[in-house]
């Protein structure tokens, strides 16, 4: 079973773009533990 992530640290990984919640593809790596260029 993987790690339990606080949804804080979450939280402080989404913004707000012109109205839409996104996450940079840097933190979505970290978060799921893979190089940046597996998810681009």
């Amino acid at each position: 079973m993987g790690n339990i992530i606080p949804s804080e640290m979450i939280e402080r990984c989404i913004f707000l773009i012109r109205g839409e919640k996104v996450m940079i593809d840097y933190d979505l790596a970290r978060l799921y533990q893979v190089p940046t260029k597996a998810l681009n």
